[in-house]
């Protein structure tokens, strides 16, 4: 029973607004991407980064710059998201008994805790999706430019890793793509299989936005 990683790193850095991917942003000295990899090193048989095939060089070079030893191999990414993920599950040979769980590569400050009750929840359940409340005020809006309010209490802001039974994970997504897909718990969840939801973390943050980055260095300061 083996637990293989998918890390998802394929953005083009457009909405953080550098000449550099926001995953070779370097956070404390070190690419966001290596941060991430080196948090899943542990406790993983197998690790899968998927890169577009123009990142492929620039990633091998941090590595030697930074000293990023951790085993994985680079799979090219597709046009989205979904056929990021299915490239990479497509080179994997699932087997029953092992989990796969799939991580934002921007998601440089996920804990073991996090990792290890995903595979672990995973395992048992057959999927385990972190989620945090939301603290925020939500409105829905209409077509017609009306809105309403949306109970908070009842919404969960979803995180990753997403970790899911492999040999269900491979067969959800061996099926067409759909437009509502926007995660690998919708493509699970669209397939038939229930999703359990398991605590995440306020700290996991997703790096979108330069603020982003300067947040992340503050709570490795902190730790």
């Amino acid at each position: 029973m083996r637990n293989i990683t998918i890390i998802v790193a394929g953005g083009s850095g457009t909405r953080f607004g550098a000449d550099l991917p926001k995953q070779f942003m370097l956070l404390n000295g070190k690419p966001v991407l290596q941060h991430t990899l080196e948090a899943f090193a542990s406790a993983s048989d197998e690790i899968v980064v998927v890169l577009p095939l123009a990142h492929h060089d620039l990633w091998r070079q941090l590595c030697v710059d930074h000293h990023c030893n951790v085993p994985h191999h680079v799979v090219t990414g597709g046009d989205t998201r979904w056929q990021s993920v299915k490239n990479a599950i497509d080179t994997l040979k699932a087997l029953p008994g092992d989990v796969i769980a799939v991580q934002d590569g921007v998601r440089p400050l996920v804990s073991t805790q996090v990792i290890d009750q995903a595979f672990a929840v995973a395992r048992q359940c057959g999927s385990a999706v972190p989620v945090v409340p939301v603290t925020d005020s939500i409105r829905q809006v209409e077509e017609d430019g009306t809105s309403h309010i949306v109970p908070r209490s009842v919404l969960r802001a979803v995180q990753t890793p997403q970790a899911f039974d492999a040999v269900a994970l491979k067969a959800a997504y061996d099926r067409p793509y759909l437009p509502v897909y926007t995660d690998d718990a919708s493509v699970y969840e669209l397939a038939g299989h229930p999703v359990t939801l398991i605590d995440g973390e306020t700290t996991n943050i997703k790096i979108t936005h330069p603020s982003d980055l300067l947040l992340a260095e503050n709570i490795l300061r902190h730790e």
